[in-house]
């Protein structure tokens, strides 16, 4: 054998692992992976092509899920965002035991059409009627994906449809909405669902904000959901006051926990009144899927998301891939729509980073899916073309 076929045959691909998250409005997890696969097979058609679908706790979270928990879909008709009728879904585990719940398919951004969204009066009722169905259907273990939300009410509405009452200031009840915040003088615990207190939650949270204050729910996440200058500042000061009365309630101060900001400050509410517990959506995903097996003998992965950039090695899709295979020394690859901040991608220890643009093209053009998978396989083939020289 010649030294030009012995360098061939050391550098060849027997095992790469695709962990690539959605690109948001233009490609699922599990379409991507089957562009880059079939850019592998392109290069190395005898390659073992490890898929494992991911989301970094919003949307899609519950795709992923289900196979893994050889989950059954449960629709019920509960109250959207603004409390229209919404036909939701969530997922039960095969063995009746787990309720997997993903917050956007009820209490999502995307239900709400863009000149009625309003913070004040968007509200996180739907996400708790399936949590109370799941409750009656026997489940007592959780996994709720809370990214993606229309709401900024802390939770209020996930738990006024458990049963947890409000109260403003003459003991009335009050209604829903981020509105309701600054009002709540008291809580009312006492006809919260019986199944609750033998219940555990484990919410994947793909952010690590605090309740409130600069970096909080309010000023960091409003914005997107309708709110302005003045509503955002309003918010704030209703979840610093909310966050005392809760204090003076159950004894704990969510006002500094991480992630206790994230989706409108329901993480806050999960923790003060169901004691749940917030994992990173990813390693929460990751976990779930026995990502540390798949990845054993690896030659490669490719992961990636819509949008590289800094914010991608705090606790995003890419980042909790890197964890997991900086254990194994398997080389990452992270491909992605749009790209910046390179130096501190490869410093984070990434092998490289990819866009998939072929060149100058409108991002309406760039996001149609058939030309992004394309785009796609075409970059993956040149990529093993390289590797296996």
């Amino acid at each position: 054998m010649s030294d030009e076929q012995e360098t061939h045959h050391t550098m060849e691909l027997k095992k790469i692992v695709v962990a690539v998250d959605s690109f948001k409005g233009c490609l699922s997890s599990g379409a991507i992976g089957k562009a880059v696969e079939s850019g592998i097979k392109t290069v190395v058609s005898s390659c073992d092509v490890v898929q494992v679908p991911i989301a970094d706790g919003g949307e899609g979270v519950l795709d992923i899920l289900m196979p893994v928990a050889n989950g059954r879909t449960v629709t019920v008709c509960a109250h959207g965002p603004l409390m229209e009728p919404v036909n939701a879904r969530y997922g039960i585990s095969g063995d009746g035991k787990t309720g997997l719940i993903e917050m956007a398919t009820v209490s999502g951004l995307p239900l709400v059409p863009v000149a009625q969204r309003n913070p004040m009066e968007t509200t996180s009722v739907g996400t708790g009627e399936l949590i109370k169905d799941a409750l009656e259907k026997g489940c007592r273990d959780f996994i709720i994906g809370i990214g993606g939300s229309a709401t900024n009410d802390a939770g209020l509405g996930m738990l006024q449809a458990l049963g947890f009452r409000f109260l403003d200031n003459t003991g009335a009840e009050l209604g829903v909405g981020g509105k309701i915040m600054q009002e709540v003088a008291g809580i009312d615990t006492g006809h919260a669902h019986p199944a609750l207190k033998d219940s555990r939650f484990t919410i994947a949270c793909d952010v690590r904000n605090p309740f409130c204050g600069e970096q909080g729910a309010a000023y960091v996440f409003a914005r997107q959901k309708g709110a302005g200058d003045e509503m955002i500042r309003t918010l704030d000061e209703g979840m610093r006051s909310l966050a005392k009365v809760i204090l003076k309630t159950t004894g704990k101060d969510i006002v500094n926990v991480p992630g206790a900001g994230a989706a409108g400050g329901i993480g806050g509410g999960f923790i003060a009144f169901l004691n749940a517990t917030l994992k990173p959506g990813i390693q929460l995903l990751l976990d779930y899927q026995d990502f540390d097996r798949k990845i054993e003998g690896a030659d490669l992965i490719i992961t990636g998301e819509g949008r590289i950039d800094r914010q991608s090695v705090m606790g995003k899709t890419p980042w909790g891939v890197l964890q997991a295979a900086k254990k194994q020394q398997v080389p990452v690859i992270v491909i992605a729509g749009g790209i910046e901040d390179v130096t501190e991608i490869n410093q984070a220890g990434f092998q490289g980073v990819f866009s998939i643009a072929p060149g100058p093209v409108s991002l309406e053009k760039a996001m149609e899916p058939k030309f992004a998978e394309e785009n796609i396989k075409r970059l993956v083939t040149q990529i093993c073309r390289t590797i296996t020289i």
